[in-house]
């Protein structure tokens, strides 16, 4: 019976953290539990400040309901994004709630300078978010590659070009409890989360990688590999691909495809093309081309939504319109491209992402 109560608790402090405002009587109908039950929960929870009263909604003829929602100061929740040139920083609180966000320039070095300094910037940006760091649950680290999450390993990054690489000597650098996770899913933890729609997340970054989301869970693969759209052969014999292939999606729909002509810089490419700069011009079209293949390749084997992301999904949202009709050109089922939509977080989905975890398990913990 105390088993079957902490569940309830748990159940109703995660689903009105995933609500972001609810009221009882929606937690009672949606988690099936009873009116009795559900005010005995609440109440405990908001006397142990983890849940707090955040206004009322609007009537629908009898008394107001109180809107009920997580305490954002009950706890923090730190995220760490690393790629080749940057790091990306998310401090997120209960409520889910970005509250600060920075990214700094700081070249990727497989030595102990490096992660010292990355440790001295998290504990930065975290005083200058005017947090205590008595109040931090945790800190994710998002990483593009292959991680054992476990052994706190990553085991393969072509972005970062190592491998085997031990995170477990960077504890004393974050002071935190941490974790790993791959940059895809922790971007697709970031859009999909809470979902109510099976849905594919494809990650247009230097690599290009991705998740499926199925069932309110992401999809891992019997071997951890799942979404490994960018390994997806779109032209026979076609471009080298660093895996030793030819052809494969990455070698086309990387951001590193646009960058080349600007020195890496992919905002310089998209300023440069809204000039009409030439050259500019005539790869975005040939990428275009390219990512409606993939596109329309993920919507025929999946059949449902599907979200762009990464570094090239942060600006596509205006050129969805072209994308669509090129899309078209290929699918011959669907009437439209309704289901394909840009991400919301842009260039810190993948920091912001990996913090969620932590969350669940604070609330785990009740």
């Amino acid at each position: 019976m105390n088993e079957m109560k902490r569940n309830n608790k748990v159940r109703i402090a995660k689903y009105i953290s995933q609500r972001g405002m609810t009221s009882k009587a929606e937690i009672s109908s949606r988690l099936n539990l009873s009116m009795p039950t559900t005010l005995q929960n609440v109440k405990e929870l908001v006397e142990a400040g983890v849940v707090e009263e955040s206004g009322v909604f609007e009537s629908t003829g009898g008394r107001k309901a109180k809107a009920l929602s997580i305490s954002a100061d009950v706890g923090y929740t730190a995220g760490m994004d690393i790629t080749a040139n940057h790091i990306t920083f998310v401090l997120v609180n209960m409520r889910r709630e970005p509250v600060n966000k920075k990214r700094i320039r700081i070249p990727y070095e497989n030595t102990y300078s490096y992660y010292g300094k990355m440790g001295e910037l998290l504990h930065d940006f975290i005083e200058e978010s005017g947090v205590s760091e008595a109040k931090i649950i945790g800190v994710g680290i998002s990483l593009p590659g292959i991680v054992n999450q476990e052994e706190k390993v990553l085991l393969r990054s072509h972005a970062l070009n190592v491998k085997n690489v031990s995170f477990k000597t960077i504890e004393h650098a974050i002071g935190f409890p941490y974790a790993l996770e791959n940059d895809a899913n922790s971007a697709a933890y970031a859009e999909l989360t809470g979902s109510e729609n099976h849905t594919i997340y494809l990650s247009l970054s230097n690599t290009v990688g991705g998740a499926i989301y199925l069932h309110d869970k992401l999809y891992p693969g019997e071997n951890f590999r799942s979404g490994e759209f960018g390994h997806m052969i779109i032209e026979k014999g076609g471009r080298p691909c660093y895996c030793g292939k030819r052809g494969c999606a990455d070698a086309y729909c990387s951001a590193k495809v646009l960058q080349r002509l600007t020195d890496d810089n992919l905002e310089l490419f998209f300023r440069k093309l809204k000039e009409g700069e030439k050259t500019c011009v005539q790869i975005w079209e040939e990428y275009l081309d390219d990512l409606a293949v993939v596109v329309s390749n993920l919507r025929m084997a999946f059949d449902c939504d599907i979200v762009l992301g990464g570094y090239v999904g942060g600006y596509l949202e205006e050129f969805l319109p072209e994308l669509g009709r090129k899309i078209m050109e290929y699918n011959k089922f669907d009437l439209d491209t309704s289901y394909l939509r840009t991400g919301k977080y842009k260039l810190e989905a993948a920091a912001y992402g990996v913090t969620l975890k932590f969350i669940e398990r604070f609330f785990d913990t009740l």
